[in-house]
């Protein structure tokens, strides 16, 4: 008779699993709470610890160590000196583990540190030639169909099953090495001395940045991020920058509307914003957040911090075509009006997003990991020059400062009105950068105000914005140069305010 050990915390159809496994005439072992269920359900089953003859002690700490289990998992049915092991010592086989661990992820803490269950889950997975291994109750209806059908695990079945079970249990020793670093007093202060990231895939993409590479979404096991929670509506499936460039725009539109209690638009294109409005209704701040830039949003990203309805809908769809729109909900006839006018746009719709703790980019070798940028309050801003902001000017230079640190640098971006009205990035030089905003801008600029993500090295950058008719900059400071570069401000009649604070994003 085959033997299946069951030891379970998350009993999710364990019930059917297990009395199907009987009804194929498998002897089942179990142990506290999972035999419990099991006897419940007047199930047969062997107490483990009839099996071991040793109760189990220490809270239930101690129940399955115990050589009259692990022998019967670990023992190599192809090697006669591990048979004969097992007759001299009257033990029987296990030809089945069944056994997922404490949910340690959503409740942290010592006790919830299995020992026993990952023990006999890696000691099942390292025998898997001979013994078959399930750590989640998704895998119960392949199992019993390959059993009814086979009699049997095949190798191949039993190689797979390996393999997540040496998953489950490497990311649950993360999920603790995590929780230990969050402790207060931890070795390593903000960056650890090592990071252990389990990931699982969660979506197959398109492709990845280009046709030729592969693409996959994964998420942090035992963690659940906005994308999981994303419903799609229509059109093409996504691909790598389409998932980057909705990230950025979400994420933004969410940042923006926290921080002023308004209505929030964006339009990214390529990672970086190239519209944002502030209003009272989303129709109108779809409307100007394209009106931005309509030949960049051409073929981009637009985000709302909240339920699309019926007239923000209609503006986006009597714009440019947009590779995906996102918000939080759709109200009636939203979708309906972006599928017919847009037929290959993404519709998504998903919860809020939340800002992740840490960033990371791959170098030859391993990472460069860092905390991810935090942008602080108003009340640490400083006004540098003689002229003073107003009221108005200080709520657009807050929109260009925050939609500026989401934006690659070298960056600049111009705002009026609650709109960001020009943006230049990615150049070699500030004033490159100055130039392109202003140039998006048009007229717009006069009257406008600016943002800078890093410091003026020279007075240079800040000419060009005056000449313009921008009549505010806020900047970090720092520079060697600060001094010249606020006297230039002066002169042309500018408010300058430092933060203190630099935003670059590469």
């Amino acid at each position: 008779m085959r033997r299946a050990l069951v030891s379970v915390w998350d009993k999710t159809a364990l019930v059917d699993f297990a009395r199907s496994l009987v009804e194929l005439g498998w002897e089942l072992l179990a142990s506290g709470a999972t035999g419990a269920a099991l006897a419940a359900a007047a199930i047969p089953h062997v107490k483990v610890e009839d099996v071991t003859g040793w109760p189990e002690m220490l809270g239930g700490r101690v129940k399955t160590l115990h050589p009259a289990i692990h022998a019967g998992i670990l023992a190599d049915r192809s090697k006669d000196s591990h048979l004969a092991d097992l007759e001299s010592h009257s033990l029987s086989p296990v030809d089945l583990v069944v056994c997922n661990l404490y949910p340690f992820g959503s409740q942290p803490g010592i006790e919830m540190i299995d020992v026993g269950g990952p023990t006999m889950v890696r000691a099942a997975a390292k025998n898997h030639n001979h013994v078959g291994v399930v750590v989640s109750p998704a895998d119960y209806p392949a199992v019993l169909d390959e059993l009814r059908r086979d009699g049997d695990l095949g190798q191949a079945t039993r190689r797979a099953l390996a393999r997540k079970a040496f998953a489950h249990t490497a990311a649950y020793d993360a999920a603790i090495v995590e929780w230990l670093d969050s402790l207060e007093g931890a070795e390593g202060g903000a960056m650890p001395p090592t990071l252990h990231l389990a990931l699982e895939r969660s979506a197959s993409l398109r492709y990845a940045e280009n046709p030729h590479q592969n693409g996959a979404r994964y998420s942090i096991v035992g963690e659940r991020g906005w994308w999981d929670g994303v419903r799609s509506h229509g059109g093409l499936p996504l691909s790598y920058l389409n998932h980057f460039d909705a990230e950025a725009a979400y994420q933004l539109a969410f940042e923006l509307a926290d921080l002023t209690n308004k209505k929030v638009a964006v339009v990214v294109k390529h990672a970086n914003p190239a519209g944002v409005a502030l209003r009272d209704d989303f129709a109108t701040a779809v409307a100007d957040a394209v009106a931005a830039d309509p030949v960049s949003a051409f073929g981009g990203i637009a985000a709302i911090s909240g339920e699309m309805d019926l007239a923000a809908a209609q503006a986006l769809a009597d714009g440019p075509q947009m590779d995906v729109v996102v918000a939080s909900s759709y109200g009636p006839g939203a979708i309906e009006v972006l599928a017919k006018r847009r037929k290959n746009t993404r519709i998504l719709e998903g919860p809020r997003p939340k800002r992740p703790r840490r960033d990371f980019r791959s170098i030859d070798g391993g990472f460069l990991v860092q905390e991810a940028d935090r942008i602080s309050e108003r009340s640490g801003w400083k006004v540098a020059g003689t002229h003073q902001p107003g009221e108005d000017a200080l709520a657009d230079l807050e929109l260009a400062w925050v939609v500026c640190a989401r934006t690659g640098s070298n960056a600049i971006v111009l705002a009026s009105g609650g709109c960001v009205v020009g943006v230049g990035a990615g150049q070699q030089n500030r004033v490159d950068s100055a130039r392109i905003a202003i140039e998006k801008a048009g007229g717009r600029a006069m009257g406008a105000v600016a943002a800078s993500d890093a410091f003026f090295p020279f007075p240079d950058g800040v000419e060009v914005l005056a000449a313009s008719g921008v009549r505010a900059v806020i900047q970090p400071g720092g520079s060697v140069r600060d001094a010249a570069v606020t006297e230039a401000a002066d002169a042309a009649g500018m408010a300058m305010v430092h933060t203190g604070e630099r935003h670059f994003r590469h």
